[in-house]
């Protein structure tokens, strides 16, 4: 498949009309639905212009836009009124984590996570489908690289893990399963991507295990349900939330290619986490021991008014409920323990089943409402001049993954720790957190970690040791692809000391001074 999953004829935009609908009656239903502002500079368009863009609104349901529109207006009211009073926190008997279950519990949940995976029963999806508009680039967040002295991208660090990850089922198992690496892109990102994959020859991977599908794009609407114009002949557009992956599961074919490859596990994830264990054998090993089919990885809140939304019931039902729709006496609410009552941060870190995902994508995602999210959207002025708003102008549509939560009859919770698997890299270095430079030092900080619970240590030029609040100072880089979590650095590192920087690079498997 040259890395590219063949498409299945799937659609841009919701339910296409009639392709031969002419532009007579293209035009009464614009005016119909309140839309036919989107033909005000036809007559300044070539012929050429007009075909292409007559197919475009051909392709649109404006029956079905005229809808999504008034649900997410209604969606929104509901989402305004306070739901603190019926929110109840994750129960103890599905709330396991590394800190929460036994160490022979974890060796267990490693070996069943190894084993699915060695039995090729195990497939990894990437939700990549924004741009780096926030970090400043004009490329796919995957392609960034934060400044680690190897200059690996976000795409090979996890390509590279993915590679380990293989190599310790195989030697654990006996047999080597191959885990395939399906990434949802967008109209925006799909071709670069391809593209860079390409050049650097899927870091490794066998490039029909490295599978590119597309979500759809919806129409972006000012506040009154107008779709905005943003040139005269192409309206704007936007990618519908990571919660856009079931359609594109289903409609892309991806679904369909997983069952051929006899998949049955799937870990879905962000691409902007740099320290994502993907595939973790801990979190799938428990998630396939409690016979789970949906799990979510989550991390203690680092405060009561952090922004980050929370795992908890709702009325009995399975809900990520957002920081800013949580009342602060209730975020401040704690147990007994003194732990925060409402603590599971969602990190978009999940688990299904590919049974369940048939369930969701054939006959329960429609039921999945849309969110707003305002933005600032360039647009035409009325007399066809562009215009770069300052402020938010009008409304891109969303669903979001976790959305899916409520129809799991079979969920549980896995805790981590934030600083060994959550580094999110969203703004760039002029902002006050998850930035380049805070995604570098997290690498650095763990990656030193792993060398000192492996038995080595760091000292300053006159060597001295470096004890508390070293990591400030120590450059350290580890290739996953000579450890995916700190295993197998003993016979490298113990009992030896070492200036920083250092580098631990696969074609050596030595450590070398950068």
């Amino acid at each position: 498949m040259n890395g590219i999953l063949e498409l299945e004829s799937a659609p841009r935009f919701p339910p296409h009309l009639d392709a031969a609908v002419g532009m007579e009656e293209l035009s009464v239903r614009l005016k119909d639905f309140h839309q036919e502002h989107l033909l005000q500079f036809w007559e300044t368009l070539s012929d050429d212009q007009q075909s292409h863009y007559a197919g475009i609104l051909k392709g649109v349901d404006f029956k079905h836009v005229a809808h999504m529109f008034q649900q997410t207006q209604a969606s929104s009211q509901q989402a305004a009124e306070a739901i603190d009073r019926l929110m109840q926190p994750v129960p103890e008997d599905v709330y396991g984590g590394v800190n929460r279950n036994s160490p022979d519990e974890l060796a267990e949940f490693w070996r069943r996570g190894l084993e699915v995976i060695a039995n090729g029963e195990v497939a990894v999806v990437l939700l990549a489908g924004g741009q780096g508009t926030r970090l400043g680039v004009n490329y796919p967040k995957g392609m960034y690289n934060v400044g680690l002295p190897s200059g690996k991208s976000l795409y090979q660090i996890q390509a590279e893990r993915i590679l380990r990850l293989q190599e310790l089922a195989a030697h654990a198992c006996g047999k080597r399963g191959t885990v395939p690496w399906y990434i949802m892109t967008s109209e925006h990102t799909r071709h670069t991507t391809d593209d860079f994959f390409a050049r650097h020859g899927y870091f490794g991977l066998d490039a029909s295990s490295v599978v590119l599908f597309e979500q759809e794009m919806l129409p972006c609407f000012d506040f009154e349900g107008k779709i905005i114009l943003e040139k005269p002949n192409k309206f704007a557009a936007a990618p519908g939330g990571n919660g856009g992956l079931y359609r594109a599961l289903l409609k892309e074919g991806v679904l369909a290619d997983m069952d051929r490859r006899g998949i049955k596990y799937v870990h879905v994830f962000g691409v902007d986490n740099i320290l994502v264990k993907v595939a973790d054998p801990h979190f799938l090993g428990y998630c396939v021991a409690k016979g789970l089919e949906c799990g979510n990885k989550v991390v203690q809140k680092t405060a009561p008014n952090e922004a980050v939304g929370v795992v908890c019931l709702v009325n009995g039902v399975w809900q990520v409920v957002e920081y800013s729709e949580i009342l602060p006496e209730t975020a401040q609410k704690h147990l007994p323990d003194g732990s925060l009552m409402f603590n599971a941060g969602n990190i978009a870190n999940h688990f299904f089943t590919l049974d369940f995902l048939h369930h969701v994508c054939n006959d329960l995602e429609p039921q999945l409402k849309y969110h707003i999210a305002k933005k600032k959207i360039p647009h035409l002025d009325a007399a066809g001049h562009p215009v770069i708003p300052t402020k938010p102008n009008g409304i891109k549509m969303e669903k979001f993954v976790f959305d899916v939560f409520q129809f799991a009859r079979k969920f549980a919770v896995w805790e981590v720790i934030r600083k060994d698997e959550f580094a999110p890299l969203k703004n760039a270095d002029d902002a006050a957190d998850d930035t380049p430079t805070t995604a570098r030092r997290a690498i650095f900080d763990l990656h030193s970690r792993y060398i000192e619970a492996a038995g080595g240590s760091f000292v300053d030029q006159t060597d001295r040791a470096l004890t508390n609040g070293h990591a400030e100072h120590v450059v350290c880089e580890i290739s996953p692809l000579v450890s995916y979590a700190g295993e197998g650095l003993a016979d490298i590192v113990q009992g030896k000391r070492f200036e920083s920087p250092l580098s631990l690079t696969a074609a050596q498997e030595t450590l070398s001074r950068l």
